[in-house]
């Protein structure tokens, strides 16, 4: 099962670090790890998703982050109701007679491209795993030339 769990750390250096030594030291590979400041730069918001078979470990590993000394709160959002977001950068190429066809997808996804040159442009989407998913589906029938996506980022509403 996958777990999307925040950690609140103090802003030092090693704590990352620390924080991905855990669910290494048991096995589980981080899927997707988003960190940055808060509104205070002493303290980073961490979004980590990893995929968790055993709920004994995990639960384990929830406890031992708890203990760490940099670490301000641990939520793991698998029964909390949240909002998720990834943000995606994709670099395509395109002919002139296939713009109108791709503006029509970028529209249904609230997708947009921030920038362009020739027959090369940059698109941005902000939505939901599973929307950019449906994105990227439709547009794998262009020449896609460079995809970027951050992590997972959520927050508890």
């Amino acid at each position: 099962m996958r777990h999307t769990i925040s950690v609140l750390v103090e802003n030092k250096p090693g704590v990352l670090a620390r924080v991905a030594g855990l669910f290494s030291a048991r096995g589980y590979n981080i899927t997707s790890l988003a960190v940055s400041e808060t509104l205070s730069h002493d303290i980073s918001y961490m979004t980590i998703v990893v995929d968790a078979e055993d709920e004994k470990i995990l639960e384990q590993i929830k406890k031992q982050l708890n203990k760490l000394i940099d670490i301000i709160s641990v939520t793991d959002f698998i029964k909390k109701e949240h909002i998720e977001r990834e943000l995606l950068l994709l670099k395509i190429n395109y002919s002139a007679k296939e713009k109108t066809k791709i503006e029509g997808i970028l529209n249904k996804y609230l997708a947009k491209v921030i920038w362009h040159r020739d027959n090369l442009a940059i698109i941005e989407m902000v939505g939901g795993q599973e929307e950019i998913k449906q994105l990227l589906h439709n547009l794998d029938k262009f020449e896609i030339k460079e995809l970027v996506r951050t992590g997972k980022l959520t927050m508890a509403t």
